[in-house]
């Protein structure tokens, strides 16, 4: 009887400690139903549309990451005052996501993304879905040739050219760049990146 007593408050015990860190850590599940919450199963095959695929994969998988559970106090902060605050890094990432995705859908960029009145939940799923459908399109059997998904420029005058060497070292690059330093910026708001996250095996290590 003693015996199944102390079990039963050893249960209990354990029960409590579970629920009081689970209030203290961020959301963990795809609830919200975002891409990236785990990196995508690699693709069967090597190519180089593949490959830049799976670059993108990782950029959104550490985005959702470094993104997930931040609070108002984390988006405002920054490092100096003559340094962007966590906010407007996120508003940067989001206008290269759309570089991006522009580059895999062979559209032309004639126009910053507008991000007024857009709040900090809408900026994250629009930058995830940017990236998610970039990744898609490059994936698809047709991007084969890589010589045709080039960033170009729009305006009235002419439109500008780069090849896709410019996407992997100006814009992707940039945003995997500028995801590490919001999870810099939320470590020193008090709102550390979850240490559960793998971004080797691109998934939440339970």
């Amino acid at each position: 009887m003693k015996l199944n007593i102390a079990l039963f408050v050893f249960t209990l015990f354990i029960i409590v400690q579970s629920a009081a860190q689970n209030d203290h850590q961020p959301e963990t599940t795809a609830a919200t139903g975002l891409p990236y919450h785990e990196i995508p199963s690699y693709p069967e095959s090597y190519t180089p549309a593949t490959v830049a695929a799976r670059m993108i994969d990782a950029l959104g998988f550490r985005y959702y990451w470094a993104t997930e559970g931040l609070r108002e106090e984390d988006l405002k902060f920054r490092p100096s005052d003559k340094a962007r605050s966590s906010e407007e890094t996120l508003e940067h990432i989001y206008g290269l996501s759309a570089v991006i995705v522009n580059a895999a859908s062979q559209k032309a960029n004639e126009a910053q993304p507008d991000v007024k009145g857009i709040g900090f939940e809408e900026l994250r799923s629009k930058t995830l879905q940017n990236l998610k459908k970039a990744s898609d399109l490059l994936k698809a059997p047709a991007a084969e040739n890589l010589e045709n998904y080039g960033i170009k420029y729009k305006n009235r005058e002419k439109t500008t050219e780069y090849p896709f060497w410019n996407l992997i070292n100006g814009p992707v690059a940039d945003a995997i760049w500028h995801a590490g330093q919001i999870v810099s910026f939320r470590r020193s708001s008090g709102n550390p990146f979850n240490s559960k996250v793998s971004v080797f095996h691109g998934k939440l290590m339970e």
